[in-house]
């Protein structure tokens, strides 16, 4: 297991370099705004736009711009400068870290309990009417697009804007360490919204998994031994029925943690997403590689994870 791992990681660090050169080769040959010319903004001479093209090094050759970034990049872990602003990137990123986490993470803890959950009753009960309701609802929200359940959450719920007025509506994420029961209360929403397409994702997976699972002979030897049949269904059923959900939960999760824009546009969250967002309208290319890096680190490191776990829960996988 352990050659695997580091095996993996390698591998891994040869897919962020090969990330990097295509994000580098895209940004530079590929249409699209200049840079230097977003900087000057109405002082756009030649003259100043040379001096600006020299400070950020963009009148250097791309391989050498991009053996620079490498270098500094695995020497310093420096992920250079923004083109808009001049902060360091590497700080951006790390400022608005905590928010993203927070999102993902609380997300994925509602819609792995719920999805679950949902499916492990609907299996239980197939053909009722509580399992076709659920499974229709899963449909109508899988099928839902994010920005739009998070617009009716707010035109429904939120405090200031909402019919209702029971949850903080946009823009009011607070730190987790400023107030922990604001940070709470502000989130609990954008959760939700998070949480309902994958929920309903997982729930018509386990549902799936488990009524094949129920049907298999070592279920029907543990009830034969006379075994609980809510023991059967946890302990035997659903260890089972559960790899699935183990093989895409790291991967929706490393996802989610580089892709949550929509959400984070929404609710006005000041996360990685949101940040990423506004620097694709300036053509900060610093930022957007630093992002879309963490993106794929995120990935990476959740594909090792779900194959230690997967591992686990089943005895046949073996890694050498």
């Amino acid at each position: 297991m352990a050659r695997y791992i580091v095996r993996r990681l390698l591998w891994g660090v040869v897919l962020l370099v090969v990330v990097s050169a295509l994000l580098y080769a895209m940004f530079r040959y590929l249409p699209t705004a200049d840079p230097a010319k977003l900087r000057a903004g109405r002082l756009q001479s030649p003259k100043i736009i040379a001096a600006i093209r020299h400070d950020l090094g963009l009148d250097k050759s791309t391989l050498a711009q991009f053996w620079l970034y490498m270098k500094n990049l695995c020497l310093h872990i420096d992920l250079g400068y923004s083109y808009y602003s001049g902060a360091p990137v590497k700080e951006l990123i790390f400022d608005r870290l905590p928010a993203t986490i927070s999102l993902v993470l609380g997300g994925a803890a509602v819609w792995v309990v719920t999805g679950v959950g949902v499916g492990i009753v609907s299996a239980m009960r197939a053909g009722s009417r509580l399992d076709r309701a659920s499974m229709g609802t899963a449909l109508v929200l899988v099928s839902a697009p994010e920005y739009w359940l998070g617009l009716i959450a707010l035109y429904l719920f939120a405090s200031d804007i909402g019919q209702l007025k029971v949850l903080p509506g946009a823009g009011s994420y607070v730190g987790l360490t400023s107030d922990p029961v604001k940070w709470f209360e502000s989130l609990i929403m954008p959760w939700l919204v998070v949480a309902a397409g994958t929920a309903a994702i997982y729930a018509r997976l386990v549902r799936g998994s488990m009524l094949e699972t129920m049907g298999e002979d070592y279920i029907r030897t543990a009830r034969a031994k006379g075994l609980s049949e809510r023991r059967v269904v946890l302990r035997h059923g659903l260890r089972a029925a559960i790899n699935p959900i183990v093989t895409i939960l790291g991967l929706d999760i490393g996802v989610l943690l580089g892709s949550s824009v929509l959400v984070e546009t929404v609710f006005n969250i000041p996360g990685i997403g949101r940040l990423n967002y506004v620097a694709i309208t300036h053509a900060d290319f610093p930022i957007v590689q630093g992002t879309v890096l963490l993106a794929a680190l995120f990935i990476i490191v959740a594909n090792i994870l779900v194959d230690i776990v997967y591992a686990y829960l089943d005895p046949r996988v073996r890694y050498s």
